[in-house]
């Protein structure tokens, strides 16, 4: 236990393991919080689509469009939910090293599916709206500007950047194990 106690400062804090593993905490719930909100606003708008009176009128590319796009987004709900309730089984286990590793994967996962809902929105919405070519413009578009955004741009940062802020209790300062 006098190991988890010990001040690390590989990455310029002054905090113990427990400290920064309580600080990731933090941030990955804040983050969640984000991504949980966005989720909600979509899945809300994809439950209303088919009972609106213009949904008999919709082709079979975008019935299937809106299906794929209705998973996408409800994976995404139960990878940023799981995190809570594997919190809650393992309650007072000494598992938080654990927890934030997970729920740092877990939350990039979602945030893969997310992209995916979002992008299937746009060409839905494209079909029905514009039509045409407009549904994969808006696909393409989409998709490169939420890959490029999300996950590109951190991605070659993480490559040029060595990794910081691993901590004595084996978990790095985004979640990773060490």
């Amino acid at each position: 236990m006098e190991q988890a106690q010990e001040r690390t400062a590989d990455d310029g804090r002054d905090e113990t393991a427990d400290e920064r593993l309580d600080r990731n905490t933090m941030e990955l719930l804040n983050e969640l919080r984000v991504a949980g909100t966005g989720i909600q606003v979509m899945f809300a708008f994809l439950l209303v689509v088919p009972f609106n009176t213009g949904w008999r009128h919709v082709s079979s590319f975008g019935r299937t469009e809106y299906f794929v796009t209705l998973l996408c987004v409800a994976i995404a709900a139960v990878l940023l939910i799981a995190p809570s309730i594997h919190h809650r089984i393992l309650f007072r286990h000494h598992e938080k090293p654990y927890l934030v590793m997970v729920a740092n994967r877990f939350a990039i996962l979602a945030g893969a599916f997310l992209a995916l809902g979002l992008t299937g929105i746009l060409v839905l919405v494209s079909d029905v709206v514009v039509g045409g070519a407009a549904p994969v413009i808006a696909g393409i578009v989409s998709a490169a500007g939420i890959a490029a955004l999300w996950f590109g741009i951190p991605l070659l940062r993480r490559e040029r950047e060595p990794a910081t802020g691993a901590s004595a209790s084996g978990v790095d300062s985004d979640g990773g194990r060490r």
